[in-house]
């Protein structure tokens, strides 16, 4: 009895219940249209930076799926470069970043040309302009062969592994890639999206490449979903929610190698999947409105390249607390710079200490109202639980615990100000009143920062 798929001998006919999924994927289509409605929709400038969040985001989780963490500026900085985008001062980029975002662009920006060995061939130099996988040396730009051993996914200690799963072997590799470009290029009468889930898992089971081919594979499903929706624009990244549900991912891919060549339930699980990846896209739609109106709400403000450069790179998702020395970095000046561009942004509300506190003042983004407003409800909690624990003159430390509930209980009511939507400064007064009441006076520069951000509408 035949142990995987590609040695059944019907392989690689594979069929599934058309009946079973096509409510499934008329439903992934519909959502898929109005997506892609909804972003077209988009003034240009909002379009082009919608794309870029969605092209690092694909670039960076394919990778991590692999246990590879790329560096999100030289993502960024390569895909602005290649699409002509100006970002501000761009990061020197690594060959091996350089090889992950041409292959994903030459994979959805050239949709429509055929997928060839060669350009196959392209694509895996591209992912290792060393030649080396790790330490190890590999055949780049060719299909693995026999000496490089049985093709095994395995997992577990050594002494002890378990193997998931083991591919064709070397000698056929350029047959049954043949028969795979020949069906991913035919006019056939099949559903772009469903030729998407098929052609990867296809794809993995052959696995001809000694590694990269997981990263390889979902290029070529985003290259049938570039098709699927006639344009080069990616507003989404599948590789960003598989990276969420790696485990289920994996699982499903190794249930279809001990199956049928019947793969509804794959399928299934595919269309699931990238129907989630069209729901996170509104992440990325709300990142790039609320970067659209922070800089609409300050384009008077005259802000230095050095600060704007900063500014949107905490818009665009730092990582970490931002502190003078990281500012320094960023904007590639020294402490001193940054300590004035840093201390004239919080004059202007633009930023705001980091109630967290900690061995270097660190500072947080104040890109909404509700931004500001959260930041006074953290500090209003930190202030309650140290005059709690430490005693805050001229209350008795008995007195000091006693008041804590009453002002835990006012900085939730700040946090439910700043989800509020819109919220008014004359509500926000009467909060401050009240802590005013309980002996707690938030920082001048913090308030005046709620108030500008109420004020532009933020």
């Amino acid at each position: 009895m035949a142990t995987y798929i590609h040695e059944r001998p019907e392989w690689p006919t594979f069929s599934w219940d058309h009946a079973a999924i096509a409510a499934q994927l008329g439903a992934v289509r519909h959502h898929q249209g109005r997506l892609i409605g909804r972003m077209e929709g988009l003034g240009f400038q909002l379009r082009a930076e919608a794309v870029l969040q969605s092209l690092t985001e694909e670039v960076l989780k394919s990778s991590e799926i692999e246990g590879e963490v790329l560096d999100r500026d030289q993502v960024r900085s390569s895909l602005a470069r290649r699409l002509g985008m100006d970002i501000g001062a761009l990061a020197p980029v690594d060959r091996d970043v350089e090889g992950v975002v041409e292959m994903m662009l030459d994979a959805t920006q050239n949709y429509a040309a055929p997928l060839t060995k060669e350009r196959l061939f392209a694509w895996h130099a591209a992912l290792f302009p060393t030649g080396r996988s790790g330490m190890t040396k590999i055949r780049v730009g060719g299909w693995r062969t026999a000496e490089s051993g049985p093709m095994q996914v395995v997992s577990g200690p050594v002494g002890r592994e378990r193997v998931h799963f083991e591919a064709p072997q070397a000698d056929v590799l350029d047959r049954e890639m043949r028969a795979f470009l020949a069906w991913f290029n035919a006019k056939e009468a099949i559903d772009p999206v469903l030729l998407a889930a098929v052609a990867h898992l296809w794809f993995v089971t052959i696995h001809p490449f000694e590694d990269g081919n997981g990263r390889i594979g979902r290029a070529i499903a985003d290259m049938a979903l570039a098709r699927s929706e006639a344009s080069p624009r990616r507003f989404y990244s599948l590789s960003a929610q598989i990276r969420i549900e790696r485990k289920p991912y994996y699982d499903q891919l190794e249930a279809a190698q001990h199956g049928s060549l019947e793969i509804t339930r794959w399928i299934a699980w595919f269309l699931d999947c990238l129907d989630r990846a069209f729901a996170g896209s509104e992440s990325i739609l709300s990142s790039v409105l609320r970067k659209a109106r922070f800089w609409e709400a300050h384009a008077g403000a005259p802000l230095n390249d050095r600060q704007r450069t900063v500014v949107n790179r905490l818009l665009d998702g730092f990582e970490g607390k931002l502190t003078s020395s990281k500012y320094a970095v960023l904007a590639k000046c020294s402490q001193d710079t940054a300590s004035r561009d840093i201390d004239d942004l919080v004059d202007r509300g633009v930023l705001a200490k980091d109630p967290g506190g900690g061995r270097s003042t660190g500072y947080v983004l104040i890109a909404t109202s509700a931004d500001a407003l959260a930041t006074v409800a953290r500090y209003v909690r930190l202030h309650a639980d140290k005059s709690a624990r430490d005693g805050a003159a001229p209350l008795s430390l008995e007195e000091a615990q006693a008041r804590k509930p009453a002002l835990e209980a006012l900085a939730d009511r700040v946090d439910d100000l700043a989800g509020a939507g819109s919220p008014r400064y004359a509500d926000f007064e009467a909060l401050l009143r009240e802590l005013h009441d309980l002996g707690f006076h938030p920082e001048g520069r913090l308030v005046s920062a709620v108030a500008q951000a109420i004020q532009r509408g933020l």
